[in-house]
This record gives C-alpha cells, structure tokens and sequence, in this order.
C-alpha cells in the first residue's frame, strides 16, 4: 500500500479541520500519516510516496510553523523526492493565494509533481477578533478536502502518479 503524509500548521483550527477530512478520504486507498508540522521531519517525507500539504495563510505568508517544518526539511531530503506527487491545502482570511505559490516554489525545489490545483478555502476572516477565533470550516468545503484526499491516494493507490 503507497504512503500519503499530510503534513498541517493550524492555529485556529480551521486547516487541521481541512486536514483531517482529506485523511478520511485518503484512508481506504494509501497507508497514511497525519502529522501537525511542529512533529514532521526529513524522515517522515522520505519515507512517504506522495505528499499533502496543508497551511493556514497568515499576512501574505505560509504560517510560521509550517514554514519552519519546510526550512527542517528542505536540505535534508533535496534530491531525494524527485517525482513524487504532491497537492496543497490553503485556510485563509481573504485570499490564500501568496501562502500556496509559497508552498508550491518550496516543492518545486524538492521537485515535487503538483497533481492537482491548491484547494483555498476562505473564511472571510478580517478583524482581529474574527481572524484569532476558532474556525469551524462548512461541511460542503471539508467534502471538497475529503475528495482531494481520496483523489490523491486513489493516483497513489493506482500508479498514476
């Protein structure tokens, strides 16, 4: 059975929740990991076949702990994925854009396969209140994450990518 890391940052809640539903759609097709990016290291990314990356959009940016998990790993394991598949998870308070071509130019580096487009949700999130409460993401948009998790072990599962 091929291995799927997912690999999430959340603060608020709102992409561990996106993460958890594209884990429950991968966990017929793929041997899978869920893991918050603070425990993720070059190990856990060389011993998997595909990827799924998930982080919430914090000023424009990736948030700090996710992109700390990228810097951990970056040399460790470059040179060592090329090919394999990977797919992008974005919470974000308006855009989420600047956080997945973030995501997207680190995995360009490990030469990483992108096999689908980045799945943003967008909690409409722009006061401080509003962007520092508990996030509850709707059922429509966690199926969207269950769908691209299934997508991408099914790929896995069946050699595609």
């Amino acid at each position: 059975m091929k291995r799927l890391l997912i690999v999430f940052h959340s603060r608020t809640g709102g992409t561990r929740q996106m993460a958890e539903a594209a884990a429950r759609g991968a966990a017929p097709e793929a041997e899978l990991r869920l893991l918050p990016a603070m425990e993720a290291g070059p190990e856990d990314l060389l011993s998997a076949d595909g990827y799924l990356f998930a982080a919430p959009e914090n000023l424009a940016a990736i948030s700090g702990p996710m992109k700390d998990f990228f810097d951990r790993c970056y040399y460790p394991v470059l040179e060592r994925l090329n090919g394999r598949p990977y797919a992008l998870l974005v919470c974000a308070g308006s855009d989420g854009t600047n956080a997945a071509r973030q995501m997207a130019r680190i995995a360009t580096g490990w030469r990483l396969r992108e096999v689908a487009a980045p799945l943003i949700l967008c909690t409409h999130a722009q006061t401080p209140g509003a962007i520092l409460a508990p996030k509850t993401i709707p059922p429509e948009d966690l199926r969207r994450c269950e769908e691209l998790g299934a997508a991408l072990a099914a790929g896995l599962a069946m050699g595609i990518f």
